[in-house]
């Protein structure tokens, strides 16, 4: 991957390389993770959540039916065999199981669940909670209506600092959710990132002490050599198959790329495939991603549609923040350099790096062209339509401390010639507000830093708030509604 200058190297001092690298992610049923034997994707270890049921049950007035914990333990079950990373353990109902029994066993849990059955007030059920909550774990509280009154007393849980998310509902489907969410932590510790000449990205993000401190991923430097070594040790052959099986047999049409184009960016792929199983690597990065042997565009496409995690220009910001994306809703993301449009009230994405399967690894593939990287006319990269209507979450986790979020959903495709190949429109609620509050002053950094978003197919605005508060990060929203304009 030599070095070649490229608008984006023009444009921003620091985004050395420019174009796209990697990956983007799901990891949420199959649990696509972190690798032994040479697993392709590799899998993570399952995420222990202890369960506890805390109250009275049975005949009393506001306490929860008996048969409620049984059915509960079913549908856990049920749900540990979904999700395919989660596995439920503990299950004592309090009382009359004492909570010290409870607490010597929370040692090897990755996160809690506390299910209120019963309780009038500030009195045993909460203490009880109390006392676990407190030993520091994630920690999520069910607590359906007729559960007593003892729930006005759980947002001071928040107030405090706490690591808990409420749940005050009789939707289920909401400890789904929870539990997706309580992955993202335990799997990022056991993360490692393929790290290409170097991270670029906000101060904290491109220190490899801080991020494993902070966050427990590990990042592993690679130099352009080895990428380069192992491209040249690929058979021919192989990345002829893949060239054709993947990318020429399904492309809608193929533009500027010859054969040999196609084919020398599928040998990068399978490369870069070999390194990662090599490291127990879920995601990887590079500022070098416009150089050679390929660019980087159709190896960060095919590693996105596996699940795995991928960001170009070295962006370490967007490479984690795709990985929390991946571990908590098993969707990949697009690495984004937005414009806006006050005029029609949009945040107007682009880029040459697109995953085509933006439901996940087990959606269909979005209709692709195969084209030259727009910035330097040449290489292969990926024009693709993306869904009219689709409900999108834009988002950046930045400092390891913050993470910036808004909405917006897709109107409109363009194939402008003064952008890059892959383009959609997205109606937000305040363009105007977004152009001002961009970043809301406490991103810095180079023009790639300060610009790049990530995009995601889904509304997770609530989710991401529940996260935060899960693993103790800040949630600012760029633009905000219309009315606060």
């Amino acid at each position: 991957m030599g070095g070649s200058i490229n608008r984006r190297e023009f444009l921003g001092a620091g985004a050395a390389g420019a174009g796209a690298m990697f990956l983007s992610g799901h990891l949420g049923s199959r649990a696509a993770m972190a690798g032994e034997g040479g697993q392709w994707p590799p899998k993570m270890p399952p995420v222990k959540i202890h369960k506890v049921y805390i109250g009275r049950t049975g005949g009393i007035y506001l306490s929860r039916p008996k048969e409620e914990i049984g059915k509960f333990e079913e549908y856990l079950a049920k749900l540990e065999r979904k999700l395919g990373d989660v596995k439920f353990v503990g299950g004592e109902v309090v009382p009359p199981v004492k909570v010290d029994e409870v607490l010597k066993k929370l040692n090897n849990a990755d996160g809690v669940i506390l299910f209120h059955l019963s309780g009038h007030g500030g009195g045993a059920p909460k203490q009880t909670m109390d006392r676990i909550i407190n030993v520091g774990l994630q920690t999520a509280v069910f607590s359906q209506p007729f559960s007593g009154h003892g729930w006005m007393y759980f947002p001071q849980w928040r107030k405090a600092g706490k690591k808990v998310v409420v749940l005050p509902t009789s939707n289920w489907g909401e400890l789904e959710k929870i539990v997706r969410l309580m992955r993202v932590g335990p799997h990022l510790k056991k993360s490692r990132i393929i790290v290409v000449r170097g991270p670029l990205g906000t101060a904290a993000a491109c220190s490899a002490e801080q991020v494993k401190k902070k966050l427990g991923v590990e990042m592993v430097p690679i130099t352009v050599e080895e990428t380069i070594k192992a491209h040249q040790a690929v058979d021919i052959k192989d990345a002829e198959a893949e060239a054709q099986q993947y990318w020429i047999s399904k492309a809608k049409k193929i533009v500027e790329p010859s054969r040999k184009e196609i084919i020398n960016s599928a040998r990068l792929y399978l490369a870069m495939k070999n390194i990662m199983i090599k490291e127990r690597a879920q995601a990887t990065t590079s500022s070098n991603c416009m150089g050679g042997p390929a660019k980087g565009c159709l190896t960060y496409s095919k590693l996105n549609d596996l699940g795995l995690v991928g960001a170009c220009e070295g962006d370490m910001d967007s490479t984690l923040t795709m990985l929390m994306f991946a571990y908590a809703f098993g969707i990949p993301g697009f690495i984004s350099d937005p414009v806006i449009d006050t005029s029609s009230n949009a945040l107007i994405h682009f880029h040459c790096t697109s995953a085509t399967k933006m439901d996940g690894p087990g959606g269909k593939r979005l209709p692709f062209t195969i084209r030259t990287q727009s910035d330097s006319e040449r290489g292969v990269s990926l024009e693709v339509d993306n869904r009219i209507g689709q409900v999108v979450t834009c988002a950046k986790f930045i400092n390891l401390d913050t993470m910036l979020i808004s909405t917006g959903k897709i109107f409109k495709v363009t194939r402008d010639e003064l952008g890059c190949r892959t383009q959609f429109w997205t109606e937000v609620p305040n363009a105007q507000k977004m152009f001002h509050n961009w970043g809301a002053g406490i991103l810095k950094g180079g023009t790639m830093a300060l610009l790049h978003r990530d995009v995601f197919y889904g509304d997770y605005m609530q989710d991401i708030r529940n996260l935060g508060v899960l693993m103790g990060f800040n949630i600012v929203e760029e633009g905000g509604p219309a009315s606060q304009a």
